[in-house]
């Protein structure tokens, strides 16, 4: 039974949602996945442990969180050299006005500062979660989302996830690893 390492870095937690589904399918498809934070200890993450990699994380103002650039950083190494894959999260990649070259761009700019060339790459889009945002927050969602198009009722929240895309990206994943 291949075992798998999925780290992902979620902010209001639909990130961690899309990890937990790419963890099902693998699972469906008889593989250990241990799912952590990114955030988790350095010290319990060895990469080497596994037999494959799979690290996934949101994009908020532009950027995925700087924490996770340090560990890709430090493990990167390890993680290169096992069956690995990166998925990106943002609005950017789907919901009102989708701006996909815009989603990429950040994961260029992520790989090219971290130095890491994943297996396989994908880009999610994530949702508006107006229920979890703090009030600075929710005012600046209001605008961007406003101005995107996209839907600015706060009594509640929008998911703009394609979960068919997930699950062939974990398909995906599962095959190359089992070529591997």
């Amino acid at each position: 039974m291949p075992r798998i390492l999925l780290l992902y870095a979620s902010t209001e937690g639909q990130t961690a949602l899309i990890a937990e589904r790419i963890a099902q399918v693998l699972r469906k498809r008889a593989h250990s996945v241990e799912l952590l934070p990114a955030d988790t200890d350095p010290a319990r993450l060895d990469p080497a442990a596994y037999d494959g990699v799979m690290v996934g994380a949101s994009i908020h103002y532009g950027h995925h969180p700087a924490y996770l650039h340090k560990l890709i950083r430090r493990l990167g190494g390890m993680i290169a050299a096992r069956p690995n894959a990166f998925f990106s999260v943002s609005l950017s990649a789907g919901g009102p006005r989708p701006k996909p070259y815009a989603a990429q761009r950040y994961i260029d700019k992520f790989l090219r500062k971290t130095g890491w060339q994943p297996h396989l790459i994908a880009s999610f889009a994530g949702a508006v979660k107006y229920s979890v945002y703090g009030p600075i927050k929710r005012r600046v969602m209001i605008v961007f989302v406003g101005l995107g198009g996209g839907e600015t009722d706060t009594t509640r929240d929008y998911e703009y996830t394609d979960w068919a895309a997930v699950e062939r990206f974990a398909e995906t994943y599962a095959q190359r690893l089992a070529q591997a």
